[in-house]
């Protein structure tokens, strides 16, 4: 959408360096094919059958483990505050783990007979306060649209509604993308506490400066949506100033993926500025955060071809991965409900590629540990009702 609205006329109220650095023909000639591979790699085993998620055996897991959601909840809510006061390491772990407050509010979303309104306050009001005080609204966004598939799940909404909410969902994310540079402004520059009345500010302020439909207003904020802007700037230096890595950085962005940092402790750290300067030529500041996402490392190690087939391999991973969820979820029908933590990152086009696979291999490995470790609760519980599940449920 964003690369769209760019070469549709929002380019030329862009600040230059911030334009697209390809021609149209020469950008959409690249991403078109290499969207087109990882959508058939990511359906390639499954064959369009989607995720499987036995909602009557959740329910009835749900009546015989009644404290088991709010224990969840309790666990993620305590350890999304430890994860603040420690290291990047630990601190990880322990966000890991916070996420697990999520799975708790699906499992009562689905399981149980009426919603509880209490506890779904405490868990997406969190979040709500984590994104107002830290001026960060991937969360809010993207917890959003998992809370909202739960919900469709349960209720199973007709296509009106459906279309209804994601008309709504796409005005609020436009009003957050013009808002939020303001409100940052606003609570980290000046200092202002991160609450509504910031975010009643930065909308005063955006109406004095011409409104949501003001051309430069809605280029200057397109950007923040546009990673192909990236892109371009990738194809245009690579390999024209740059070499092709043939390889080379793909390793890097598997050694930092799935190796702990004692086995490699030169490995790249989340959100390496390294990378973007020598393949993008793009020099950014201490605090900006920019990352070359999929497409770009995949162009940038095997060109056009080449990266087409990698983004055929990249969707191949997850398709796996979300095939191994299915099958777990055949003995324990509550894994499934942990997906969307296991591909909080992956799914999110401004992440870097060793930081989506990275968050996918330890989420999905600390899933494993868990159910796992208490496998004879979860198999125990599972048998009383294995006999009388109903057919299941495909998404």
């Amino acid at each position: 959408i964003g690369p769209s609205f760019a070469y549709l006329g929002l380019d030329s109220a862009q600040y230059f360096k911030y334009r697209m650095q390809v021609s149209e023909v020469e950008y959409f000639s690249y991403a078109i094919p290499a969207t087109i591979c990882f959508i058939l790699g990511l359906h390639f085993f499954s064959k369009l059958k989607g995720e499987i998620v036995n909602q009557q055996a959740i329910k009835d897991y749900v009546a015989q483990n009644p404290t088991l959601a709010y224990l969840f909840i309790v666990i993620g809510v305590f350890n999304s505050i430890a994860a603040d006061f420690f290291g990047p390491g630990l601190g990880f772990v322990l966000y890991l783990i916070g996420s697990f407050k999520f799975a708790g509010a699906f499992l009562l979303i689905i399981g149980s007979p009426r919603l509880k309104p209490l506890p779904l306050t405490l868990v997406f009001g969190s979040i709500i306060l984590s994104t107002l005080q830290k001026a960060m609204f991937h969360d809010l966004v993207t917890w959003l649209i998992f809370i909202l598939a739960v919900f469709a799940l349960r209720y199973k909404p007709k296509d009106y509604v459906k279309l209804a909410f994601a008309i709504g969902l796409i005005a609020g994310v436009a009003v957050i993308q013009q808002l939020k540079a303001s409100y940052r402004t606003a609570t980290i520059a000046q200092g202002k506490a991160g609450d509504v009345e910031a975010f009643d500010d930065a909308f005063d302020e955006m109406q004095t400066s011409g409104g949501f439909f003001e051309k430069a207003n809605l280029a200057k904020h397109n950007v923040r949506i546009n990673q192909g802007f990236i892109l371009t700037n990738v194809l245009r230096h690579v390999p024209y100033r740059t070499a092709f890595a043939h390889g080379q950085e793909l390793y890097q962005i598997l050694e930092a993926a799935f190796l702990p940092r004692i086995l490699a402790p030169n490995k790249l750290d989340a959100g390496d500025k390294t990378l973007v300067f020598k393949y993008a030529g793009i020099s950014l500041r201490k605090h900006t955060s920019m990352s070359l996402g999929s497409m770009a490392d995949a162009y940038i190690n095997y060109g056009r071809t080449g990266g087409c087939i990698f983004m055929f391999a990249l969707g191949l991973f997850f398709n796996l991965t979300l095939i191994w969820f299915n099958k777990m979820g055949k003995k324990f029908p509550i894994i499934i409900l942990f997906v969307p933590m296991a591909f909080y990152f992956p799914i999110r086009p401004d992440t870097a590629l060793q930081t989506g696979l990275g968050h996918l291999v330890k989420c999905t490995f600390l899933i494993w540990v868990v159910f796992t470790y208490w496998a004879h609760i979860f198999e125990t519980r599972l048998k009383v009702f294995r006999k009388t599940s109903p057919s299941e449920l495909s998404v």
